[in-house]
Formats: C-alpha cells, structure tokens, sequence
C-alpha cells in the first residue's frame, strides 16, 4: 500500500527513449522525474498562478540497473521538505516484472516569480497540496 501523499504512474519503455547500449538513456529519467512532478501537481489539482512557476535547482539520479524497450516501469514521487523558496522531491523507478528499483532521484524545485525569475515565498495554500512524506518508502513496491 503506498502513503497517500505519494503519487505513482506506470509507463511502458517506448523505443525513443532506447540509447545505443541498448537500454533506457540516462536522460529520460530526467524527463521522467519531470512527467512525474507535473502529474502529481494534476492528481490534486494544482493550478500554477500566473505570476509564479517552478524551476529545477538541481537533480540527483542514481541508476542501479537497467531498464529495457518494453518494461513498465512504476514512477513514484513526494515532497521530503518545504522551504520558504523551495521543495524538495524524491522520485523511484521500479520495474514492475521484477520489483527491482532500477533508478532513485531527487530534485530540489525553487518557487519563483515568473517574471523576474527571482525567488519567491511559496504559499501556504500550495504546501498544504502535497502533504511531506517523512518515511522513506520501502526498495520493493508490492504489485498485486
């Protein structure tokens, strides 16, 4: 059973995303890690105001095995901390056939006034969406 605050969706690997190793490209994960953080804003239905948006600080990704043209993969993501600019997310890839953790990240998201990029105090309203997970979310998820 997942915590409620932690939101998941399943994808199956496209051949776009298949480097020449043969085998997902590093860089989707970032895409991915992205998909996931916008998704879950859709999941509670989180509407960005005009004035302000989100822009990436900095991800960390550590890859432990490889994920390959046609496996599903579950992405999970939640909110670890809020600061007064900025969140901090976690993010895991699992593959379903074999409940291994091919991939773990983070990233740190400033909130910012969309005009002039600088950072803003992020509203209460906005926290209060997406509750923070303080357990760590166990290595295996449990399909079924």
């Amino acid at each position: 059973m997942f915590h409620p605050s932690i939101f998941a969706y399943t994808l199956t690997i496209p051949q776009s995303v298949i480097d020449d190793n043969g085998h997902v490209n590093n860089v989707a994960y970032v895409q991915w890690m992205q998909d996931a953080a916008i998704r879950h804003g859709e999941a509670v239905d989180y509407k960005a105001p005009e004035n302000a948006s989100w822009f990436a600080r900095e991800h960390h990704i550590k890859y432990f095995l490889p994920a390959f043209l046609g496996d599903e993969i579950i992405v999970r993501t939640w909110i670890t901390e809020w600061k007064r600019v900025r969140l901090h997310r976690n993010y895991d890839f699992t593959r379903i056939s074999d409940g291994k953790v091919i991939a773990t990240g983070d990233t740190d998201w400033i909130y910012v006034d969309a005009k002039t990029g600088r950072p803003i105090s992020i509203p209460k309203e906005i926290q209060v969406l997406f509750p923070v997970v303080t357990e760590q979310p166990g290595s295996a998820i449990s399909i079924g």
